[in-house]
């Protein structure tokens, strides 16, 4: 079954993430009337190689031509001459992006069919669903009673009884039941942000909260009718008068909290360029947001109007217009929901900032004003300035459920070593397609903490091992040695990943994260031409390798090439440097050392299907320096000539 095919029988609520992926850049009827083509195409090589991007681009549009001339219904057939025309404007010069745009869709289209596959109700939902069906049932029994008894002039006590038995029965269930489950909502979002599990459950939460509205607006009838009542028919001492009145100013409250509490952000601010990166808006640049009220209701009025501000409390403004129309969705849900797109900011200057949405309705005589706002925004003006806010995204999200602090980086809190490593591995699971082992979570650590994280590890107590923002991510605490700083050199790292190592990276091929001196005590006493790859230490988004030749004194020899960076695997694909790799030393060219990948994977085994070029005949040679560790240690830095294929 195509990936597409699959994409259209998820649920609804994940249907939300991949609509979230389609705009004017790449639009949905494209990928939906070219499904099995686009499916069919390599987007990742073709976004690092701008001659087969505009092949596939030249491609994509005969296919979008062909696709029209067959289309039988004319207004479709309209929009796509439409969108063809807006694609040949906006790629026709640059063919690259939309290779990765592409790219970038399928990817995400992955993760979350991967997601979907790992994803279940949290245990307590059926408890608390069966806990307000139950409610609901004996709250009209109850309230039945209630009026029979008034009509047959029932005893006070009786009646002031099962009054606050149902009273109690439903702030219970407003404050320990669904308070609580919005909390935990709120809070999987936050995780979901910074690369956790995809966020799912609103629509059970949209349940929830509608039904008890129901039974909160069935009350209020039923004090009407009361009310009624006690107008045709009372008596001295009769309780109605007294009690009417405190219980309508209860249900009053308890509708004013549950419609106010249910309206959320359900997509949180992000840009359309980096998908992957919300919460981070860059000035001048458009943006998305989505919020939703989790209350449907037909009382309700369905052109409620939305107003969104910008840090509402100080003198900051938002481009285009800020205010939209709530609509019910088109979906089985049926909720009242509106989308902000292309939202843009001027200049500002503080760390955080917060997006506001207010509104205003009337609900069976009861005037509620709507407030909500975004969680912490950071704002960069220059896509240099990313990494950094990403890092303080990571860091609020990870350590505080807060809605709104704004001043937290004033003081941040530290985050402990377990804490940190989780949201590391998230970022290369979320941002790469694979997360990181424990030992390349360790090597991380040391690199990070050094010898506080080995001592920990002695005592039993590397839990306990705390880490400051300013020594993760700030360039006044740098790497010893180095000029960046740990979270600069990580996410150099995704980067070279992402766009020039992503299907070896999947395909766990690349170590990555191993010291110097474990690389050697792993390659140790292995065949000879066994090589392993792993990340550069001292250059940003460098990768490297290492093979061991045994001598014939049986000491061990190894050999280490400088790190490729991006600069280079632009012209030439890594799989086919590894392919095509030889040494030339003292005049003489030796045969490809590589032979296997470690442990004992033969190399073209495990490259071949990444190999882009065929075998070059002829070899070009191009000097690099080569440090020669031998075990004995009297070989290092000797420079010698290497030749590779191009």
């Amino acid at each position: 079954m195509s990936q597409w095919k699959q994409i259209q029988q998820l649920e609804v609520g994940l249907l939300e993430h991949v609509d979230y992926l389609y705009n004017d850049n790449f639009p949905m009827d494209v990928r939906q009337g070219l499904a099995d083509w686009i499916e069919g195409q390599d987007w990742e090589t073709a976004e690092r190689n701008e001659s087969m991007a505009a092949m596939l681009f030249t491609n994509l549009l005969g296919q979008l031509e062909r696709s029209c001339a067959q289309e039988p219904n004319f207004l479709q057939r309209h929009n796509l001459k439409i969108i063809h025309q807006q694609l040949q404007m906006k790629y026709n010069t640059n063919p690259g992006l939309i290779a990765r745009v592409i790219s970038n869709c399928l990817r995400e289209e992955r993760r979350i069919l991967s997601s979907a596959c790992m994803q279940q109700q949290v245990v307590r939902h059926p408890r608390l669903t069966y806990s307000l069906s139950i409610f609901s049932s004996e709250l009209n029994q109850l309230m039945d009673q209630a009026v029979k008894y008034i009509e047959d002039m029932q005893d006070e006590f009786d009646l002031r009884y099962k009054t606050l038995q149902s009273r109690g029965n439903l702030y219970s269930l407003v404050t320990c039941d669904l308070h609580p489950e919005l909390l935990e909502w709120r809070r999987r979002q936050q995780v979901s942000i910074i690369g956790g599990p995809l966020l799912t459950g609103l629509d059970l939460l949209q349940n929830w909260f509608t039904g008890t509205a129901h039974s909160l607006f069935q009350i209020k009838r039923q004090l009407d009718k009361l009310g009624e009542l006690v107008v045709k028919v009372t008596y001295e001492g009769d309780p109605i008068p007294l009690q009417t009145p405190h219980m309508a100013e209860t249900v009053r409250c308890l509708v004013y909290l549950v419609i106010k509490s249910s309206f959320v952000v359900e997509v949180q601010p992000c840009m359309p360029t980096h998908p992957q990166r919300s919460l981070i808006i860059k000035t001048g640049v458009q943006f998305t947001t989505k919020v939703r009220l989790l209350v449907k209701l037909p009382e309700v009025d369905y052109q409620l109007k939305v107003k969104t501000t910008f840090d509402k409390n100080r003198q900051f403004f938002i481009l285009t217009n800020s205010t939209k129309a709530m609509d019910v969705e088109d979906s089985a849900n049926g909720c009242l929901s509106v989308e902000f797109r292309h939202l843009g900011l001027l200049s500002v200057t503080e760390e955080l900032h917060s997006l506001s949405f207010e509104a205003h309705f009337m609900v069976l005589g009861l005037a509620i004003d709507l407030e909500t706002t975004s969680l912490p925004l950071v704002v960069i003006s220059n896509v240099s300035q990313l990494p950094a806010g990403w890092a303080s995204v990571m860091w609020y999200n990870l350590l505080t459920d807060e809605p709104r602090n704004l001043g937290y980086f004033g003081n941040p809190p530290r985050a402990s070593w377990s804490q940190l490593s989780e949201v590391l591995s998230w970022q290369f699971s979320s941002f790469a397609g694979r997360g990181l082992n424990p030992d390349q979570l360790l090597m991380l650590g040391e690199k990070l903490l050094g010898t506080a994280l080995q001592s920990s590890r002695s005592t039993g107590r590397s839990s306990v091992i705390h880490v400051s923002l300013s020594h993760f991510c700030l360039l006044q605490e740098n790497i010893p040695g180095k000029a960046f700083s740990f979270w600069i050199w990580l996410e150099s790292i995704l980067e070279l990943i992402r766009k020039h190592l992503l299907p070896v990276w999947n395909d766990n091929y690349i170590m990555g994260f191993v010291s110097k001196e474990k690389e050697r005590a792993l390659l140790k006493g292995k065949e000879g031409g066994t090589f392993l790859l792993r990340f550069s230490e001292s250059h940003l988004g460098g990768i490297t390798f290492t093979w061991v030749e045994q001598a014939d004194n049986g000491e061990s020899n190894f050999t280490s090439v400088e790190p490729y960076t991006k600069s280079r695997l632009i012209a030439l694909p890594f799989a086919d440097i590894l392919r095509n790799y030889k040494v030339i030393s003292e005049g003489l060219v030796t045969d490809n050392p590589l032979k296997f990948l470690y442990p004992n994977i033969p190399k073209d085994e495990a490259f071949s299907r990444y190999y882009n070029s065929p075998q070059s005949k002829g070899n070009a040679t191009v000097s690099v320096l080569v440090c020669v560790c031998l075990h004995t240690m009297f070989q290092i830095g000797s420079r010698l000539k290497m030749t590779q294929g191009i």
